[in-house]
């Protein structure tokens, strides 16, 4: 374990996948105590697309795991007054968002952009299940009525 104390990783963790377990993982591993932070439905949608799953069922699904002591609602992008209230020591946050949060720096914070790379993300298994969804839709559709036998 490093000398960081206390740790805060925060996302929106929609339709919850292997690289949010890694990345709350990773963040568990650098110290002591482990907050993570649930976007609210609010703030997912003044950046973009509402979450599939809702607030309050995507928080459950984080304070069941193993990983976190503490998880909370975040409300804001800006975590300025976060850090500094919770006396956080580090933050890791998905490398979709390098250069985001340098400004934490600024505050003595260590900024880890956990790198996701290729592979399993909410906007893709959105796109995935949506294109399937589709596909299945057009088989279905496309399709004679049976013939109706008489007795």
């Amino acid at each position: 374990m490093s000398e960081e104390k206390i740790i805060y990783t925060s996302g929106t963790f929609d339709m919850f996948h292997s690289n949010h377990l890694k990345m709350i993982k990773y963040a568990r591993g650098l110290g002591k105590t482990l907050i993570v932070g649930v976007s609210t439905d609010e703030l997912v949608c003044s950046y973009k697309k509402a979450p599939i799953i809702p607030f309050e069922e995507r928080l459950a699904i984080l304070e069941s795991l193993k990983y976190p002591d503490v998880v909370i609602p975040q409300r804001s992008l800006d975590h300025t007054e976060l850090v500094k209230n919770l006396n956080i020591d580090a933050f890791v946050v998905g490398d979709d968002w390098v250069g985001k949060y340098d400004y934490l720096r600024d505050l003595g914070i260590k900024v880890f952009y956990f790198p996701y790379g290729d592979g399993v993300s909410s906007s893709k298994l959105k796109e995935d299940i949506f294109h399937k969804y589709k596909e299945l839709k057009d088989v279905s559709d496309k399709h004679a009525n049976p013939e109706i036998k008489k007795k």
